[in-house]
């Protein structure tokens, strides 16, 4: 199979193409930056540009498409939608008009909104901010391109927060915090989170594509079990040595009015801040979601969710000697 990794040069995508060179794809990657790990492999072009997918996308069997904009911050907010969607719209146009016929396709948990129970794939879309907005209707681009032509093969996934060895994101700022002496716990820490280990995920999208049939399928995917913050937290400190108990918290109301502050602060001087408005309440909302069509699979995660925390903590926050 010769395969596209659309974002392949990023943190899940890079993980994905050793992935699948391991198992003896021809692989290609299409990404705005080019690839520290796999440069002979990359296209370096942007999915708003037709012209660079054009290039990507010759002689391609399957397209795996991981490019999103999907930072708190972005700015303008029209970037969502501009790489999101219509990103997504160019990309199912390159497809159609090369006569690729099967795609996977990363979505979010975040069209689910925030404090949303335990959702499904079944229920209906409450996207809090416009990175899920956009995901759900780069979601519905795809699923009117697989109507447009029988045999066409959609997987979607909808992956919980996902950490894992060389990430920079919101785990690894959290496990730095906390490893730095500079963690400050919001609220009660009793919210629960699910969480997703990039080897399992990575392993899971290979399944979907060895494994779907024609028309769309939708999977939410993370690891059990979920941790609660207080939990997740106190592995962190016992990995480092710190103290078991967490030494600060202040209430939920004061972190929303200090990342509302960070907020203004940065809309007059340009600058980010670690900490603003829409992070407190990701942090402190219960974001768990239910596994069960995916347990009906035959997948088996390559990694325990305890193992995959303990590979990443070791790899970036080696114990001390």
């Amino acid at each position: 199979m010769r395969a596209l990794v659309v974002g392949g040069s990023g943190f899940i995508g890079t993980r994905l193409v050793s992935e699948l060179l391991s198992k003896g794809y021809k692989v290609r990657i299409l990404d705005k930056v080019l690839s520290s790990s796999y440069p002979e492999l990359c296209c370096v072009g942007d999915i708003r540009d037709t012209s660079a997918i054009d290039v990507a996308i010759k002689d391609i069997d399957l397209v795996f498409h991981l490019a999103a904009e999907h930072r708190d911050d972005v700015r303008p907010i029209s970037l969502y939608y501009e790489v999101n969607v219509e990103g997504t719209k160019n990309l199912a146009s390159a497809c159609s008009a090369n006569g690729i016929s099967h795609m996977i396709f990363t979505s979010s948990v975040a069209i689910y909104g925030l404090n949303a129970g335990i959702p499904s794939e079944e229920n209906l879309p409450n996207p809090f901010n416009d990175y899920g907005r956009s995901k759900f209707e780069a979601e519905n681009v795809l699923r009117q391109w697989v109507d447009e032509e029988d045999g066409r093969i959609l997987g979607i996934v909808r992956p919980t927060v996902i950490f894992g060895e060389t990430n920079r994101g919101n785990v690894y700022n959290l496990v730095n915090q906390v490893a730095s002496g500079n963690f400050m716990m919001v609220g009660q820490g009793t919210n629960k989170k699910s969480m997703a280990y990039v080897g399992n995920i990575v392993s899971f999208l290979i399944y979907m594509a060895e494994s779907a049939e024609p028309g769309a399928i939708v999977y939410n995917y993370s690891d059990e079990p979920d941790l609660s913050m207080n939990e997740f937290v106190g592995l962190i400190r016992q990995h480092t040595g710190k103290s078991a108990g967490i030494s600060l918290r202040i209430p939920y109301i004061v972190g929303m009015a200090g990342g509302g502050c960070l907020d203004l602060l940065s809309k007059f001087t340009g600058k980010t801040f670690p900490v603003s408005l829409v992070r407190v309440k990701k942090f402190c909302a219960d974001t768990t979601i239910a596994v069960e069509k995916l347990k009906k699979t035959e997948f088996i995660p390559p990694f325990t969710l305890k193992k995959g925390i303990e590979l990443f903590l070791n790899h970036e926050f080696p114990p001390k000697s």
